[in-house]
């Protein structure tokens, strides 16, 4: 939990610190397009995989598979959705790498290790 705190502060800094260099180097109103422009593309593709993801979600349940491998796909394009709307390079650059299914599958070994990480130490009581 305390890397999360962490993060939380040291990403915007950093996006804050990336924008105001280009904003710097390649202008205000350069910088501005095209934090507007990653936000509508990306806007565009979240919504194009995500009903990728749906669809391969219901081909699962269709064929009576358990649908674990396409819910992690959707949440790659969710959390890679929110991540584009966000401005910031930073941020656009890990976004769009959770939008494709090549660079989708460098995050799911991570994924999956703390998954089994939390399964293992966590207990479930049932009174």
């Amino acid at each position: 939990m305390k890397w999360f705190f962490l993060a939380l502060i040291i990403v915007p800094t950093l996006e804050l610190a990336l924008l105001i260099w280009a904003g710097g180097k390649i202008g205000f109103f350069v910088t501005l397009a095209i934090i507007l422009a990653t936000g509508i593309i990306g806007a565009y593709l979240a919504k194009k995989q995500g009903m990728k993801a749906v669809r391969d979600i219901q081909e699962g349940l269709r064929n009576f598979e358990a649908p674990g491998d396409q819910l992690l796909n959707a949440a790659f394009v969710l959390v890679g959705g929110v991540l584009l709307l966000t401005p910031g390079f930073i941020s656009d650059a890990i976004g769009f790498t959770m939008l494709f299914g090549p660079t989708q599958n460098l995050y799911k070994p991570l994924v999956y290790r703390l998954l089994q990480k939390k399964m293992k130490t966590t207990r479930i009581i049932v009174q």
